[in-house]
């Protein structure tokens, strides 16, 4: 019998499984190809112990195996160290890559002494097609068509097309008596999704109450504001809401060219190029409104806020904010553009000197770079701000965070363009690796390993921003009446989350167009603008437009760049055990040393100014560079042991250490503080790094049993344990500069809050301040036309000014704790029936938690990304049919740090996908792919559930095709 399709692979997996030193677990390339994915991410997560981190779109992105997060995981491209792009991290992006043209994917849960370091959750091998490994012509085109759901829930404004292609072709075989092999293949996509998001931008911050005492976020306000307010504990609450709608649009080209050259059996060279490009673009509007912190009142029927107590803290149920009717409410558009380009070039020579001693040599040279892909940069927004919001009550009861605003309505002699920001970043990395390894049979029994490794990376992360917060509005109110702005209903963007629908909700949805935002914009400022830019007054006509426009250069921004040299060298002794009970054993060792060096340009400023309601801006930029080094090295042994206790049941122990590298984030030396951070009554943020951080040192003990019951059917439980040391912790250290102060205090201040204006009355405050000190040192009102609300800044430099305090967050090495966990996995064929299911489960523990009952201040050392999992697959196949049903849960975890040292939890997610495939003739095959068929959202959140932070609906997606294999 000849078995093919989902079964053989199956059994191919099975016996990498059964045959592997050590505990590897995989998926061959008919596995990947019938199931419904769109990238290796979500193939991966297949495979026991491996969860995805799903993007925007909904797609998986990266990977977390074992509760071990995306940066701790080493990716390898036939055994080569890959360069991911995306900034301060180390994690790599699988959307990058599409399913098509790979042959398999290993996945190495347990230390080897010839794995290179840095993957102390798992080391990912992508594997592609080698023409000289396959004994047949391979050549074969498939094109499908992909429908997303997701784009009918959005404005018509920003939608694209619900229809778009996919194709993809390989051509493979060897000629010369298979002396010379060659491969080509490549794949084309491109996607448009929606991504409807109700979120809060600013987070939510935590802070002790102690007797006696309310915090300062609710310093001066009179107790009947505050209901069910604790006296003692953590208390919460957040500053803004926003809801917002995405168009986003994905192309991405693969390819890949081999060249395989073997003059004698013995001898055999390759030489391939791998080339990746991934395009994202999104259209995005906003809508959002800034009510804190402010705990108004009950007023007109408005209840007070109202909190309610979680295991850890108190929560703000409910949330008022009282204005006066003037209050603004933004809509925003915003547009991103980049584009991720990988090229990696490789030489491998493979030598087989003698029966007994192989050589193998290895170099590549690989670059990852993304660049906007935009004339205004790789993200800009433009502000439109509606002054008629009043009372406004946000209620935190439902999975959706519901607004309540009675009088708030679209009305065009309201409005004006307030804040801008165009940003242009780049992240460009390069991997150059060179590996040389041999192997050496004594006997039939022992075989000993040994190599030599080098491996440059250089990283670097660069950008900078035109910002421009002209909250108070780049000229008069009803300057943009002219604007298009359309009107739909909240709730049927976001159908799919509970609360979406509550009457309490504000029901419309604005949508301005960005076009004529920045056209009217650009005129405004040339009007209005009150300080030119040429000192005259008035922003000329190309001073207006690059004001609206990206910087060019990075003089004036953030530019970091680290170097990271390793070398490694290890030896390896395979033994054999011919016993009654067969047993193997692999012991191994490897040395490591690495040599860092960053360079950091960062911006230093000398003065504060308090230009807005709620915003205070940092002015005066210079930027400073400097070099710091740092470097480590260790010995990191490994020892793996498995035996056949019967034909059909295997056992497995091993024993590895192995590091995890710190983020290149956390190596930056100097204080890069953020010139947009500040705000009334609320810390300026900031952040520091150190390139002498010691990476995660992980010791890992591994057990397994494998029971193989029938042929393609096995059942196995493993259990693990890692011990986990130097852990980077973040810690908010609160600390001033010379020169910048807090504007919203001194003399001045303080007589506007003696005069009876409540603290959390920022616009009142400043209006008293314009009315009896203007002129004063530090005062300057720039626009008087209505004295109810006069505009203007306040500077840093007033008489009795305090120092602004910024929390400042900073890595170091802490101690450590243990992760540890169970999988669970099973395969069973139902005889020669086509039927088969399959499936596992994965339980992770840690104490690496973060804990809730603490300020943001506190230190922290907890490990994102620690979760169950768990994994349900059944299929059917026979000559002409092939269907298949999975589903995938994940159950919650922390995802990271959010705003600052504050948690973000995704909670669970399942998802439902399924494909069937029909087979005409020998060559032809239909294929139709259904995704998200249970039309899933996922929801973050803070300490507790109540304290939302985002809440994404996307939608099912549904692919048509078909492949001719020639």
């Amino acid at each position: 019998m000849v078995v093919t399709g989902i079964r053989k692979s199956l059994e191919t997996t099975q016996n990498l499984k059964r045959m592997a030193t050590g505990l590897v677990d995989g998926i061959v390339a008919e596995d990947i190809g019938k199931f419904p994915d769109t990238n290796l991410a979500e193939s991966m997560q297949r495979i026991a112990g491996v969860s995805i981190d799903r993007n925007m779109s909904g797609e998986g992105s990266q990977v977390t195996v074992r509760g071990v997060g995306p940066q701790f995981n080493m990716v390898l491209l036939n055994g080569r160290q890959m360069p991911t792009s995306n900034g301060a991290g180390r994690a790599f992006d699988f959307a990058n890559l599409s399913s098509d043209s790979v042959s398999a994917l290993e996945v190495y849960k347990t230390a080897r002494a010839s794995s290179p370091t840095g993957g102390i959750g798992a080391t990912i091998n992508v594997k592609t097609a080698r023409p000289l490994d396959v004994r047949e012509r391979i050549a074969s085109i498939g094109i499908k068509a992909n429908y997303d759901e997701s784009i009918g829930r959005l404005p018509s404004e920003i939608a694209g097309s619900k229809v778009t292609p996919e194709i993809s072709g390989i051509y493979s075989d060897s000629f010369a008596d298979r002396k010379i092999g060659i491969a080509i293949s490549g794949s084309y996509s491109k996607r448009n999704s929606g991504s409807n998001n109700a979120f809060t931008g600013n987070g939510w911050q935590t802070e002790p109450i102690t007797t006696g005492t309310t915090g300062t976020a609710y310093a001066g306000v009179p107790a009947s504001n505050l209901a069910n307010f604790p006296t003692s504990g953590y208390v919460t609450h957040t500053n803004d809401v926003r809801y917002r709608v995405t168009d986003l649009e994905r192309e991405r080209w693969n390819g890949q060219a081999v060249l395989q050259f073997a003059p004698t059996k013995d001898l055999k060279f390759t030489l391939d190029h791998t080339l990746a490009i991934n395009a994202t673009k999104q259209n995005a509007v906003e809508n959002s409104s800034w009510f804190g912190p402010s705990f108004s009142g009950p007023l007109n029927g408005q209840p007070p806020t109202t909190f309610a107590a979680t295991s850890q803290v108190y929560d703000p149920i409910i949330q008022t904010a009282t204005w006066d009717g003037t209050h603004d409410y933004a809509m925003y558009v915003a547009q991103q553009a980049v584009k991720t380009k990988l090229n990696s070039t490789g030489f491998n020579a493979a030598w087989k000197v003698s029966e007994k001693l192989n050589f193998d040599f290895d170099a590549h040279h690989s670059t990852s770079r993304t660049n906007p892909d935009s004339p205004y940069g790789d993200t800009n927004v433009i502000d439109l701000a509606l002054f008629n919001q009043g009372n406004t009550t946000m209620y935190y009861d439902q999975k959706f965070p519901v607004m309540s605003s009675p009088g708030l309505k679209y009305d065009p002699t309201k409005t004006t363009v307030t804040g801008s920001q165009f940003t242009n970043n780049i992240s460009y990395q390069d991997v150059d690796q060179v590996q040389a390894s041999g192997t050496y049979k004594l006997s039939a029994e022992d075989k000993l390993l040994a190599g030599l490794g080098f491996t440059k990376l250089k990283n670097r992360s660069a950008g900078s921003n035109n910002f421009h917060g002209d909250w108070g509005g780049i000229g008069p109110q009803g300057s943009f009446k002219d604007m298009n702005v359309a009107q739909y209903s909240i709730a049927s963007f976001y159908g799919r989350i509970p609360g979406s629908s509550d009457p309490r909700q504000f029901p419309t949805f604005f949508v301005p167009n960005f076009d004529q935002l920045r056209a009217q914009a650009v005129k405004n400022a040339q009007l209005y603008r009150p300080t030119s830019l040429s000192g005259t007054g008035g922003l000329t006509a190309a001073e207006a437009d690059a004001y609206f426009k990206p910087y060019t250069d990075f003089t004036n921004g953030n530019d970091w760049r680290t170097t990271e040299k390793s070398t490694s060298v290890y030896g390896q002794w395979d033994h054999a055990f011919d016993t009654q009970i067969p047993m193997n054993l692999s012991v191994g060792l490897r040395y490591e040393q690495t040599k860092i060096t960053s360079s950091s340009q960062v911006t230093s400023y000398n003065g504060t100014t308090w230009y807005a309601e709620n915003e205070v801006r940092l002015d005066g930029a210079t930027t400073t560079f400097g070099t710091k080094d740092g470097k480590y090295s260790y010995v990191l042994p490994s020892i793996d042991w498995d035996a056949d206790l019967t034909d059909k049941l295997k056992v497995r122990a091993s024993f590895g250490e192995n590091i995890g590298r710190p983020n290149f984030g956390d190596m930056l030396g100097g204080v890069s503080l953020n010139a947009n951070s500040g705000r009334y009554n609320i810390h300026g943020a900031g952040s520091t790094g150190d390139p002498a951080l010691k990476p995660l040192k992980s010791k890992n003990f591994d057990f397994s049993a494998e029971y193989y019951y029938a042929k393609s059917s096995y059942v196995a439980a493993g259990a693990f344990y890692k011990k986990v040391t130097d852990f980077t912790s973040t810690k908010t250290v609160q600390q001033t500069f010379a020169g910048l102060n807090q504007p919203a205090s001194g003399t001045y201040y303080d007589a506007a809050r003696a005069s009876g204006i409540p603290a959390d009355s920022p616009k009142l405050l400043r209006n008293y301040i314009f009315q009896h000190y203007n002129g004063q040192p530090g005062v300057t009102v720039t626009d008087a036309s209505d004295p109810t609300f006069l505009k203007g800044n306040i500077a840093g430099t007033i008489p009795g000014a305090q120092p602004l305090i910024f929390d400042i967050t900073t890595p170091s090495n802490a101690g450590g704790d243990n992760i540890k966990g169970l999988e669970f996995n099973f395969q069973h064929m139902f005889n020669n029936s086509g039927f088969g299911v399959s499936g596992n489960y994965t339980l992770v523990r840690t104490g690496l938690k973060y804990r809730n009952d603490a300020a943001s201040t506190d230190v922290q050392s907890p490990l994102p990304g620690v979760s169950d999992s768990a994994n349900l697959v059944g299929f059917f196949e026979n000559d002409q049919w092939s269907i298949r049903a999975a589903y995938n849960w994940r159950d919650s975890f922390l995802l990271g740090n959010d705003n600052g040292n504050n948690p973000r939890y995704t909670e669970a997610y399942g998802q439902l996908d399924a494909s069937i495939g029909y087979k005409i003739g020998k060559n032809l095959t239909l294929q139709a792919d259904l995704l998200n068929l249970n039309d899933g959202y996922i929801r973050t959140h803070g300490r507790s559930k109540n304290e939302i932070i985002s809440a994404i609906q996307t939608g099912r997606r549904y692919l048509v095709g078909a492949r001719y294999r020639f």
